[in-house]
């Protein structure tokens, strides 16, 4: 018996490798249309929820390859299945597809110069993680199965989702929504995968991890009250703006001496202050927003706990009022272990053993952990540095930048995956 699963698993390796060379060649020939979606989507880029433009050239795409759509999932998302020849598992696979409010700083023949209108002001809009190459990645993974069907043992769900960074104040979106309105099921999804592309790890190289690879995310908004007086006469008022200095220094003394970061990291970062309208008016009233990252549960219920605390006691302290509201954006990105050591050698012979490299978590977040929560996942970085590249922008900044050349990697891994997945008993 044990003679004949060796031999089994050889023969799985060689058909593999067949399979691969045989790929190769459709590989080539579409790298350059990926390229040309990625510059489409990055000089035409779509905040979260109104990617209208955007999922109308997904969806025209995928039904060109014969591949069933369903448009407006989760307001905006895409949704296409390709059924094989022979019957098997349901594998998805994710893209996101919004852009961010950042106003683009690179001179690139396909830079972006489109402004909208984010919580009340008016922004550039520019794809500043990566999103436009997650979207033309999926596109040519598409393309690609789309042709080998009679290679597919089962379905192969593709899942282009809207609003991956948020969806705007009062609105339901994301990986959540799409979740909630069945995309998981219908038919029900065995596994799924995702990539995300990364500005400071070089082209060709796969990072990965089992367990918690991203950590959970958390908005919190933090409404001060004190009292207006004017500005030469602070001691008629409460300042709500001294209040909210202390305030935040005192949040920081809850990483720095209040958490066990042997254990785990965290952050707490106030990311926008909203007070005052002239330069001598001591104003009634400020608003502070930003977001907690916690990669440990019970570490994250302490957080929470003593924030709200903090920030009361310290306005009180200063003779004002505080509280301290904070909502779920994300949960931790959990990859399976089953799934990511049955995965590996597919993306080890793609890539090249020592192109695929284990890492350590990072305290940024992805909602593709609610895809998670359904179904066992496995999200993975690519490389999208320009290799020997001195100096690589963080996403999230007007700088940001991706190397074109990155992307056929994340084709050839996905769909390899895919193959090896759904065809391995």
């Amino acid at each position: 018996m044990k003679k004949l699963v060796v031999t089994g698993i050889l023969l799985f390796g060689i058909l593999s490798t067949v399979q691969s060379q045989k790929l190769d060649n459709e590989y080539a020939k579409i790298e350059s249309k990926v390229i040309a979606w990625r510059h489409d989507f990055h000089q035409n880029p779509e905040l979260g929820n109104r990617e209208f433009k955007t999922a109308e050239k997904i969806a025209t795409h995928l039904k060109s390859l014969g591949i069933e759509v369903q448009t407006g999932v989760a307001h905006t998302g895409v949704v296409g299945l390709l059924k094989g020849n022979k019957p098997g598992k349901v594998l998805a696979l994710r893209a996101d597809i919004d852009a961010l409010p950042v106003t683009e700083r690179n001179d690139l023949p396909f830079k972006s110069t489109v402004t909208s209108e984010f919580r009340g002001e008016k922004v550039g809009v520019m794809h500043a993680c990566g999103h436009d190459t997650h979207t033309a990645i999926l596109m040519g993974v598409a393309e690609i199965l789309s042709k080998h069907k009679d290679k597919i043992k089962g379905t192969i769900k593709f899942i282009f989702q809207p609003s991956e960074e948020g969806p705007p104040p009062g609105e339901e979106g994301g990986a959540l929504l799409m979740v909630k309105e069945g995309v998981m099921e219908k038919p029900k999804v065995d596994a799924i995968f995702g990539l995300h592309i990364n500005s400071q790890t070089p082209v060709g190289t796969i990072l990965y991890k089992p367990g918690g690879i991203m950590a959970a995310a958390q908005i919190f908004t933090i409404k001060v009250k004190g009292k207006q007086s004017h500005g030469s006469q602070p001691w008629s008022g409460v300042d709500p703006i001294l209040i909210s200095a202390k305030i935040i220094d005192g949040l920081q003394t809850i990483i720095s001496r209040e958490t066990e970061l042997t254990e785990e990291a965290a952050v707490i970062t106030v990311g926008k202050i909203n007070s005052g309208i002239r330069f001598n008016i001591i104003p009634e009233t400020a608003e502070m927003i930003g977001t907690i990252r916690t990669l440990d549960y019970e570490m994250k219920e302490k957080l929470n706990k003593r924030m709200v605390e903090m920030v009361r006691d310290i306005a009180k302290a200063y003779g004002g009022e505080a509280t301290c509201e904070i909502k779920d954006a994300t949960d931790i990105t959990f990859n399976d272990p089953a799934l990511v050591e049955q995965m590996l050698p597919t993306m080890q012979r793609v890539a090249g053993n020592e192109n695929v490299q284990l890492r350590k978590a990072t305290t940024g977040a992805e909602d593709f952990s609610y895809f998670q929560r359904e179904a066992p996942g496995f999200f993975f970085f690519l490389g999208g540095m320009t290799p020997g590249s001195t100096e690589s922008f963080p996403h999230h900044t007007p700088d940001f930048l991706i190397d074109d050349k990155g992307m056929i990697l994340g084709v050839k891994t996905l769909t390899e995956m895919s193959l090896d997945y759904l065809n391995k008993k």
